[in-house]
């Protein structure tokens, strides 16, 4: 190492920041006239403001907001509490949020609660103690009380995919009924009498709607529902192995599985390609390579951008200040046949 790297390395400390100070110092000039050239306000000749951006680029000075937000209340930037960031359904939302607010000029910082209630309030907590402008939460838990303080405060707040717990808060769905019934309603009319249903944890918003969808086709269709044809749980591959495993060992064995999210799916496929006969599957969520796999994946599709974007947008119009009540929309989804769901029932 020359002297001159050594020196540099030896006199640099990670968290010291070079201030105006500094640049007005490298520039020879008064620190007024810095500031001027940082605001980009007038009265500095093109030769000093040369000299203060060559100082500024030398000693990579980046402008402290916090004295503006102090003074304007508002810190342009906006967090985002996702359940799981392996999860591809979060992908296209995330991004949508974040071109929405990078459109109103605001930062978007993200977390995951990995399905956790706690981590989900430690970390949407965390956002707002960073002064965060708004929040849109993927919730994980069922009380979110602790963000009315927030809330009150003038913290934006709009829940995507799932409602809010015990308090009146925005919320943008998913039709997750709608798209469970048809579904449903999609197996029914290719002839299948016997369908099991593969969820997620009941206690989860969607997971309990795309339930509700299923029986209300069975019931429409004047169909029981055996208590076996029906599993909620986690969507961990050994628990939906096991759960798909024994509707179709069962002595009426089910003709059709309808999955309740992308996991399940996934799993759910890799069970059927090792079983004797055809089962039908139809699944809540497409997701990657569904349509290239033999039989392709018949999915109920939802427009996950469409939520992000329409959260997102929902929030800043608070921001902007309007004043209507809690608003609840719902987005459409869409059944994309390809073949699996249109498998029809084998006899005996």
């Amino acid at each position: 190492m020359n002297e001159n790297a050594r020196a540099t390395a030896t006199s640099h400390r990670y968290g010291t920041r070079p201030t105006m100070k500094d640049v007005a110092a490298r520039a020879g000039v008064g620190l007024k006239t810095v500031s001027r050239v940082v605001n980009g306000e007038p009265g500095v000749t093109p030769d000093t403001e040369r000299r203060v951006q060559e100082a500024i680029a030398a000693l990579g000075f980046r402008r402290n907001d916090s004295a503006r937000i102090l003074r304007k209340g508002r810190t342009a930037s906006i967090g985002l509490v996702l359940e799981d960031l392996a999860d591809p359904f979060y992908g296209p939302l995330s991004r949508a949020v974040e071109e929405v607010a990078r459109d109103h000029g605001a930062l978007l910082i993200n977390g995951s609660s990995a399905e956790d209630p706690t981590r989900e309030q430690e970390l949407a907590l965390a956002l707002c103690a960073r002064r965060v402008d708004g929040l849109v939460v993927i919730p994980a838990g069922d009380d979110h009380r602790y963000l009315e303080p927030e809330i009150a405060a003038g913290v934006a707040t709009v829940f995507v995919d799932r409602p809010a717990g015990r308090i009146d808060a925005d919320v943008v769905l998913s039709d997750n009924f709608g798209g469970a019934r048809d579904a449903v309603a999609h197996l029914i009319a290719h002839g299948h009498r016997r369908i099991g249903f593969i969820g997620d944890q009941p206690r989860i918003h969607t997971a309990k709607e795309r339930l509700r969808g299923y029986r209300a086709a069975m019931a429409a269709a004047g169909l029981p529902v055996e208590d076996s044809w029906v599993s909620l749980g986690s969507t961990a591959p050994d628990r939906v192995r096991a759960a798909a495993a024994a509707m179709l060992a069962a002595p009426e064995p089910v003709t059709a599985l309808f999955a309740g999210n992308n996991r399940v799916t996934v799993t759910a496929v890799r069970v059927l390609r090792a079983h004797a006969r055809p089962v039908a599957l139809v699944g809540f969520d497409d997701f990657e390579l569904a349509d290239l796999v033999h039989p392709a994946i018949t999915v109920v599709a939802q427009d996950a951008a469409q939520l992000g974007r329409t959260a997102a947008g929902l929030l800043f119009r608070r921001l902007d200040g309007t004043g209507e009540p809690p608003q609840r929309l719902e987005i459409p989804t869409r059944l994309i046949p390809r073949g699996s769901g249109e498998i029809a029932p084998v006899a005996g």
